[in-house]
């Protein structure tokens, strides 16, 4: 069961795609939109960094950060964020320790659930009944 809105976000810190070191922290102040997917370049999965990749510009100009979270590794993240164009960054949870404290773990994959967490830290929006397709269209409306 995901986690509750209003509970603190647990603070991470792990490697992207491109190697760096990320952390929740780095992004205080900022919207995050933290979503979990279970597999790069799989037919849902692909559909959903789409629909984030093609609403992306609104993201920015609302001030928010788009997080990709899966168990994929650094160079399968990199593959599917050249093949489709992705413009945020994807984080290596190869070990599953986000992926556990946000409580999405699906039997050693993530399961597809989405967060949104305030500036402060707080979440404010579980999405668990992802629709693909519109999921970043779906959050934006969340927001406002």
């Amino acid at each position: 069961m995901a986690l509750s809105v209003g509970t603190e976000a647990p603070a991470f810190t792990v490697k992207d795609s491109d190697g760096n070191t990320v952390s929740l922290s780095d992004f205080a102040g900022k919207t995050v939109v933290l979503y979990f997917y279970p597999k790069d370049d799989t037919p849902g999965c692909t559909k959903e960094a789409q629909s984030f990749r093609d609403n992306y510009t609104e993201y920015q100009g609302k001030e928010m950060v788009v997080l990709g979270v899966s168990m994929d590794d650094e160079a399968s993240h990199k593959a599917f964020q050249e093949k489709y164009g992705l413009p945020f960054q994807l984080l290596a949870d190869t070990d599953g320790a986000i992926t556990k404290a946000y409580d999405v773990e699906g039997g050693g994959y993530s399961q597809r659930v989405t967060y949104i967490i305030s500036g402060e830290g707080k979440i404010t929006h579980v999405d668990e009944k992802v629709q693909t397709a519109t999921h970043a269209q779906d959050i934006l409306g969340v927001v406002g």
